[in-house]
């Protein structure tokens, strides 16, 4: 595998098969447990996500009453099945890393999408760093555990999106394999392409639950388009749209960059990283 030098900085030093890495994951097959159990997380993910778009709760996010319980059960629930599912697909050494990845994400989203007039997230960095370094498992178990955790301690209103948050995880870790985060230019560009169907997902909730954006940029994004003309719906998938390209697009350089200046010696814990960083320029 080619991994960055932790002293010098200037980038990959040494190739190493993943067959020669001894961290590598032993698991040569998926089980067909592991996976009906990350299907059916997934399944209960998607219906709660279709139920909060079809009774439009207003109170979801103001308060714990019972439609806000009963949202977070659904993700709560979608959350611990995918975990089921995924942990015996995850390299072991991954979870030493994720609860900085989740930190990651909760502080970065918190403070850019509720402090600052920025239309953007930035709230699914450590996510990506995950799905790159692990794989689209630990990815997307990463960004269901975000989401979950944020909504719970700080902001109800995140739980919503849990499964775009997934959906971004395992996106960073497909894009990983095929190599896109080998160089930064595929990797911005994965950035923009997983951009545009998390921006879909997401324009419906933010519409018919929240009335448009949540942050402060992106509200004040979807409020100039209404002035302008268009519907809610239209304006908020349009602010959507525009904010999740750009907004993947920056995280997926971002990680980019993060891998390089990673020590070696911690990268080469994960074998997967071996699509990311062999032939690197």
């Amino acid at each position: 595998m080619t991994a960055p030098d932790s002293g010098s900085g200037q980038g990959p030093t040494a190739t190493v098969s993943p067959a020669q890495n001894p961290n590598r994951n032993p698991a040569t097959s998926t089980p067909v447990t592991a996976l009906l159990l990350a299907a059916a997380g997934a399944a209960v993910i998607i219906v709660t996500y279709v139920m909060v778009l079809k009774t439009q709760p207003a109170t979801l996010g103001q308060d714990l009453g019972t439609t806000t319980l009963w949202v977070m059960a659904g993700y709560l629930a979608g959350a611990v099945l995918i975990a089921a599912g995924t942990l015996p697909l995850i390299p072991r050494s991954i979870f030493a890393l994720m609860p900085v990845a989740i930190a990651l994400n909760i502080v970065i989203g918190q403070i850019i999408g509720t402090l600052t007039p920025i239309p953007l997230y930035l709230d699914s960095l450590g996510t990506v760093i995950v799905g790159v370094l692990a794989g689209p498992a630990a990815g997307a178990l990463t960004g269901v555990l975000s989401n979950v955790i944020w909504g719970v301690t700080i902001n109800p209103t995140v739980i919503v999106f849990t499964a775009g948050g997934a959906f971004v995880g395992a996106a960073a870790g497909w894009a990983a394999r095929l190599g896109a985060f080998r160089r930064f230019w595929t990797a911005l560009i994965a950035g923009l392409v997983v951009g545009v169907p998390a921006g879909a997902v997401g324009a419906p909730v933010a519409a018919f639950v929240y009335g448009g954006g949540l942050g402060v940029g992106t509200g004040t994004v979807v409020a100039t388009l209404q002035a302008a003309g268009l519907e809610m719906l239209q304006a908020t998938t349009a602010q959507s749209l525009f904010s999740d390209t750009i907004d993947k697009a920056l995280i997926f350089l971002l990680a980019f960059f993060v891998l390089r200046s990673l020590p070696k010696r911690i990268v080469g814990r994960y074998a997967f990283a071996w699509h990311s960083l062999s032939g690197a320029r």
